[in-house]
């Protein structure tokens, strides 16, 4: 159904991607240490479509959110593509994130203000480049994702599934080599969750590997790994 621009294909999924060790984080409560995650470690390889399931608050947002530099642990280690996350410098780990991670969410995190063309070229803006490549690059990307006519729209305008798609157009503008995605279609009905879902295993067949948080049983199996969350703790 979609089409997607060639990322790089891995031949083997033994290339290193990123590695957790031995992560925790809690959060003081009192006296007391209230823990999310306990003791995880995994790793994750170039090319994999990896699945995180577990009930809710056993600390898959959380782990999400750490792979995503968008929280820290409080212990353990986290290498990223061969840099040491967790000893870098705020703006060193800023960049590393901008470059090679896209972050699709639940609840869409369009721009209310921004038409679905904006939306869409907003990482752009970051990246330094020229009003001619972004138009380009956007262009390229409305095109592929079949949402050249929506590119004038707001998103109180699209449907939730409308609006996910464009999520995700953001999400890989930058051509990411790593998409992390919390419950993705969590909030859409089945024929448009299916066709998300497509999508994502289109994109990892084009080379980008894909971390997923879902209670779906179904979205799991699409991916080629899963990784079962209980109370914190890989099981």
């Amino acid at each position: 159904m979609y089409v997607y621009f060639q990322i790089g294909t891995f031949s083997n999924f033994q290339i290193n991607m990123l590695e957790l060790k031995n992560i925790f984080r809690w959060y003081n409560a009192g006296a007391n240490r209230a823990f999310v995650l306990r003791d995880v470690s995994i790793q994750i390889n170039q090319g994999e479509f990896v699945s995180i399931m577990g009930p809710s608050g056993s600390g898959k947002s959380t782990l999400l959110h750490i792979l995503g530099m968008m929280d820290e642990p409080n212990e353990g280690t986290y290498d990223f593509m061969g840099d040491s996350v967790l000893n870098l410098k705020e703006k060193q780990r800023a960049e590393l994130y901008k470059k090679h991670i896209g972050f699709v969410f639940q609840a869409y995190h369009l721009i209310d203000e921004l038409t679905v063309y904006e939306n869409i070229e907003t990482p752009l803006l970051y990246h330094g480049m020229s009003s001619s490549e972004r138009k380009a690059m956007v262009a390229d990307v409305l095109d592929r994702f079949n949402i050249v006519g929506k590119k004038d729209l707001f998103p109180n305008q699209l449907s939730g599934g409308q609006q996910q798609l464009v999520g995700i157009a953001r999400a890989v503008i930058t051509k990411p080599n790593l998409i992390l995605a919390d419950e993705p279609t969590g909030n859409l009905n089945s024929k448009q969750g299916e066709e998300i879902m497509e999508l994502f295993k289109t994109l990892n067949q084009e080379g980008v590997t894909i971390v997923q948080v879902t209670h779906s049983e179904k979205n799991a199996e699409c991916g080629s790994r899963i990784i079962n969350l209980l109370d914190g703790r890989v099981v």
